[in-house]
């Protein structure tokens, strides 16, 4: 039976004493992520491709009086690279890391056909390997402790059938089926794997595709695209001991797109 005392917020933010790396998050909904955490406690480690950016994000949080570090990556690279990238993130974070989020990606839209064997390479390397690497090498490190989580961003695509961006969909796939194998692998030792599936989100990359975006998302039962902070505070909740019964799930954050079609 739960207790009236176990029911009040804690005034110690939820994340104090814990730390964070989430990829990609120089900008976008890996930028909202990171926000989002550190307001909630956490250390935060940025990274990505553009040290400007990534700069701007972690000094913008440390503006808020919270914690955030910057450590570049090119998760394209070689498996030898991401290892390394995790080794520098790791110190970073002060040497643990108890929160992982695999939130870089590349999304290039085009047809089977038109997709050049190097934006194929590359993605296969951002959204599959670079995840899988992250999670060998942090992963036992979280077991050890017997604590850790980790989220991995997917896709409502990964879902659907649609007449372009295959690959995409399928390395998102392939995430969310990572995601409840980790799950199966680590559950038992204490690390918490799930996964978060964004619908069309509208960020800054894509203004420019305002219209089409709106146009998408009109007749889903949410009515409007889906925006980062969205899905920064469900990667905050499946990173939280309110969920700590939850393992191996996929969490749609997408206003309904993948489950409903308007009448």
């Amino acid at each position: 039976m739960t207790s009236s005392n176990e029911l009040r917020p804690s005034p110690v933010p939820p994340f104090h004493g814990r730390s964070a790396i989430v990829t990609g998050s120089t900008s976008g909904i890996g930028a909202a992520i990171a926000r989002v955490l550190a307001a909630r406690g956490a250390h935060v480690i940025i990274s990505g491709r553009d040290p400007r950016r990534g700069e701007e994000v972690a000094a913008g949080i440390r503006a808020a009086g919270d914690k955030a570090d910057f450590v570049p990556a090119d998760l394209a690279g070689d498996a030898d690279a991401v290892r390394e990238f995790a080794a520098r993130a790791t110190a970073a974070a002060d040497g643990k890391v108890d929160i992982l989020v695999n939130n870089a990606g590349i999304y290039p839209a085009t047809s089977t056909p038109d997709l050049p064997d190097d934006a194929l390479d590359a993605m296969l390397a951002v959204n599959i390997r670079a995840p899988h690497v992250l999670v060998a090498q942090m992963a036992p490190d979280m077991a050890a402790r017997g604590t850790g989580v980790i989220v991995t961003i997917g896709s409502w695509m990964a879902t659907v059938g649609s007449p372009f961006a295959a690959l995409y969909t399928a390395t998102k796939a392939a995430d969310e089926q990572m995601t409840r194998t980790w799950a199966a692998e680590f559950g038992p030792r204490g690390v918490r794997v799930n996964a978060v599936a964004p619908g069309v989100t509208l960020t800054p990359g894509n203004e420019s595709a305002r219209p089409v975006i709106e146009q998408m998302t009109a007749g889903t039962p949410a009515g409007v695209p889906v925006a980062p902070e969205d899905i920064a505070h469900a990667v905050a909740f499946l990173a939280s001991e309110e969920a700590r019964m939850i393992h191996g799930t996929t969490l749609y954050v997408d206003g309904g797109i993948t489950t409903t079609r308007p009448a």
